[in-house]
């Protein structure tokens, strides 16, 4: 078992566009449905395994092309640290004074290390000035405990 880290920060209205952070339904609309469902459908297929923004669910982080693994560890502690260094790197950007104090580092790196070696994935997110977004993730791969069936992007 090993763990990637993913990082993305971007505007905040793309972060909020879902549909292309869901993975596309096993089965396209029926035929003749709605031509504008067949298309959304075709672009979900093509564009959600190579967008770059984070994906809904944690595991499929997995898909995504490899160069958006930012690190790979073999201890959790490791991966867990990597967390904690971009939290503290971002914090001064934290739109919420109250986060920017209230983000206790340690406690942090532990529980994200606790979760790590117990085979779940870390997923956080922080409201930053402009208005943009942070999203952190550390993807326990090999298998993956949520999506087994997830490929490791190495």
């Amino acid at each position: 078992m090993h763990h990637h880290g993913y990082l993305w920060v971007g505007a905040k209205e793309r972060f909020d566009q879902e549909a292309l952070r869901r993975p596309p339904y096993p089965e396209p609309p029926p035929a003749g449905g709605r031509p504008e469902l067949m298309q959304r459908y075709r672009e979900v297929v093509a564009e959600f395994p190579i967008v770059d923004l984070p994906p809904l669910e944690t595991a499929y982080w997995l898909v995504k092309p490899r160069s958006l693994v930012r690190g790979t560890w073999d201890e959790s502690k490791d991966a867990a640290a990597w967390a904690g260094a971009r939290v503290a790197e971002y914090a001064p950007r934290f739109t919420s004074e109250w986060q920017r104090n209230f983000v206790d580092l340690a406690v942090l790196v532990n529980s994200t290390a606790a979760t790590l070696i117990s085979g779940s994935d870390v997923s956080l997110g922080f409201y930053l000035e402009r208005p943009s977004y942070l999203s952190l993730a550390v993807v326990t791969c090999s298998p993956n405990r949520a999506k087994p069936e997830l490929m490791c992007p190495l």
